[in-house]
């Protein structure tokens, strides 16, 4: 396969697209966040990087926690408008029912299927144009009707993904490929 030098970026895709809640002078904001991933299972810990400028950094560091939600394809409308009106303008508590978990200051969406109620354990002030929060999953709490054996059932989640670096466009999930850490048994090297 001929490649092609695309220069430095971050073609990693797609990405899930998240709703970021942390609290701001008592009351809670959100913000659409992509960038975000997993660290670690044990404990569970998660990345999310955020603008500098963004509202959201404030209640997050203010409170160290913050919540990571997880909405699904029928909310594509509300969260992207979550990333394009700031919390400074508008207050986006007004879109969602709002709840709390142990914490007490890691907002989270009632409507979102998965919902991952964070504490901060450490702040990256990156010189680039994002900051980036490391936090420990203290509870994750999902909708039981998105529940199957015992886990989010990822079709009935029906996650919003994000592919900015392609063509700016969220997309859905497809069909499963195989079982993970089970279909590679199936290759014979040659």
């Amino acid at each position: 396969m001929k490649k092609t030098k695309m220069g430095a970026k971050t073609f990693l895709y797609p990405m899930p697209t998240t709703l970021v809640g942390a609290n701001i002078n008592d009351k809670p904001n959100y913000l659409a966040v992509a960038y975000c991933g997993i660290v670690g299972t044990n404990p569970p810990v998660i990345t999310i990087a955020l603008r500098k400028s963004r509202y959201t950094n404030t209640g997050i560091r203010e409170n160290g926690t913050f919540s990571v939600n997880l909405p699904s394809a029928e909310m594509v409308k509300v969260t992207d408008y979550c990333g394009l009106v700031s919390g400074r303008k508008f207050d986006k508590s007004r879109l969602f029912s709002t709840f709390y978990g142990e914490l007490k200051t890691a907002p989270m969406i009632d409507e979102c299927p998965v919902n991952l109620e964070c504490k901060l354990i450490q702040t990256l002030d990156y010189i680039g144009s994002h900051d980036i929060y490391i936090g420990e999953v203290v509870e994750a709490y999902a909708g039981e009707q998105y529940i199957t054996n015992g886990s989010p059932d990822i079709k009935k989640v029906n996650p919003i993904l994000l592919s900015s670096t392609h063509d700016k466009n969220y997309w859905k999930v497809g069909e499963p490929l195989g079982k993970a850490w089970k279909i590679g048994e199936e290759y014979k090297p040659e």
